[in-house]
């Protein structure tokens, strides 16, 4: 072939492939979701002579055009797959894979965030413990990082100085460590949380310094056998789907939980959040301001308070035959000030119940 033909068809390969490229960008749907990363995608931004001038207009117009891009998700596959396989680049995304399990890469320790979070806990002990006779319990759930960060070569921040720190600004409650409770394999594969299967041990922990008993006849059951967690989505990476499975008891079946933001009652699990952008919510219905919990099964009067984040949700239905009331407030989505309104703090026990990633960014907490 002579180079003036070669340089004809490069020519006419690579105006076919541009043309196709720009006829997918004009005439594809805008999506406003992704899915597999689980976060909003920009919109066409507003055109004006002000945001023209400004370069506001081709800043936020790059933001589209990359979240709108055809193929989009392949793209990030392939990527992920060039840069992690191919490149052996140690992350992708902030993400890594050890032992099997995907993980975040938290580092580093931000002890004013730690005092920080303590400092908001403390505000809530005075608005509204201080005078009572409560039973206060603290504790801190680690992320995967502790179990694979250091020893796979990864940063990874001092997990223990972390707990020392908040245990040492949280005087007023008790603290109970539960990381020895643990291993990665509680967790699952590609998700930050874990197996509410596997950490009965570590309810027992938290329980004992509760002084309840929550030594029911528990059975495991099979939710979905394809989760596929949210450091799926992140990382762009292809993981093996895990499984989850829920434990339950006569307490759990019998419980009815009150949503406070859409008034609405239900039970423990719901199989209509397998379905959903994110399958965890099968536990509880996923993130809410304010829930109850009440147990008919019950024998006693007691009530529990817990202040947490996503972690608590699957721990909890353990919980449900010990108290005959179960109230969970999630402080990242309603304001402290405004629990006396809903909550009776005058008889009940109370569980301060934190992930390290949110005490290590805990402006999200108000």
């Amino acid at each position: 072939m002579s180079n003036r033909a070669y340089n004809i068809y490069t020519v006419i390969v690579v105006s076919i492939l541009f043309l196709s490229i720009s006829l997918a960008c004009l005439f594809s749907p805008e999506k406003d979701y992704s899915e597999s990363e689980r976060r909003a995608l920009a919109g066409f931004p507003s055109v004006s002579l002000q945001t023209l001038a400004n370069g506001q207009f081709m800043n936020e117009f790059t933001d589209y055009s990359l979240d709108q891009f055809p193929l989009r998700d392949g793209f990030r596959r392939i990527k992920a797959v060039s840069q992690y396989n191919v490149f052996r680049f140690r992350d992708n995304n902030g993400i890594y894979i050890s032992d099997g399990h995907a993980a975040k890469i938290v580092y580093p320790l931000k002890d004013d965030s730690v005092i920080n979070a303590a400092d908001k806990f403390g505000k809530i002990y005075d608005m509204y413990l201080s005078e009572n006779d409560n039973k206060i319990v603290a504790s801190v759930v680690p992320d995967k990082g502790y179990f694979l960060g250091e020893k796979s070569g990864y940063l990874s921040m001092d997990y223990n100085k972390l707990e020392n720190i908040f245990a040492d600004n949280m005087p007023f409650a008790e603290y109970v460590s539960i990381y020895e409770t643990l291993s990665i394999e509680d967790y699952y594969c590609t998700d930050t949380h874990w197996r509410q299967d596997r950490i009965l041990d570590t309810a027992l922990r938290i329980a004992d310094a509760l002084d309840v008993d929550i030594n029911e006849e528990y059975t495991i059951k099979e939710a979905t056998d394809e989760f596929f967690g949210v450091y799926y989505s992140q990382s762009a990476l292809p993981l093996e789907p895990d499984r989850i499975n829920y434990v339950t008891s006569d307490s759990i079946e019998g419980a009815a939980v009150y949503n406070y933001e859409n008034g609405s009652t239900g039970g423990v699990y719901n199989f209509d959040k397998l379905q959903s952008k994110d399958p965890y919510e099968f536990f509880l219905s996923g993130a809410c301001a304010l829930m109850t919990i009440d147990s008919p099964s019950s024998d006693n009067d007691k009530n529990l308070v817990i202040f947490r984040d996503s972690y608590a949700s699957s721990i909890i239905p353990y919980f449900i035959g010990a108290y005959s009331k179960i109230t969970l407030v999630d402080t990242r989505y309603i304001e402290p000030s405004l629990l006396s309104e809903y909550v009776d703090f005058s008889n009940c026990d109370v569980l301060f119940l934190y992930s390290t990633m949110v005490l290590n960014e805990s402006s999200v907490l108000r």
